[in-house]
């Protein structure tokens, strides 16, 4: 059975460009706009791995972090940050609220199936 990724970014183009990446390689795909989106969907289907944005309206990536890490079921699902951003603090915070890892936007489709592929086999 194909693994299920969420994938959070309000900018609709890289949300398309993850999608495609993702469903090329075989997973299936559930699409969030922000961080409140990407909650109600995490509560309503077993995902596999979450890959969000940081800088989103409503909740970022950050506070959609914390909010997943509370909850029994997404303790030790991977959660990877997608962004533009790439300051050692705000990497710092997110390892401090349980991100599994950082890319850097704009992401490189091999690097992303590559990683992952580590996280979830």
């Amino acid at each position: 059975m194909a693994k299920t990724i969420l994938a959070v970014d309000d900018s609709a183009s890289i949300r398309q460009m993850v999608a495609f990446t993702l469903k090329g390689a075989g997973y299936d795909v559930i699409e969030a706009v922000d961080g409140q989106d990407a909650l109600d969907k995490a509560n309503a289907y077993q995902v596999n791995l979450v890959l969000t944005d940081i800088n989103m309206p409503r909740m970022d990536g950050l506070q959609l972090l914390g909010l997943l890490r509370k909850l029994s079921h997404y303790k030790y699902v991977p959660i990877l940050m997608l962004t533009t951003e790439s300051g050692d603090d705000l990497k710092a915070k997110g390892k401090e609220a349980g991100a599994t890892g950082w890319l850097v936007k704009p992401f490189d489709p091999k690097r992303l199936l590559e990683v992952i592929g580590k996280v979830i086999g």
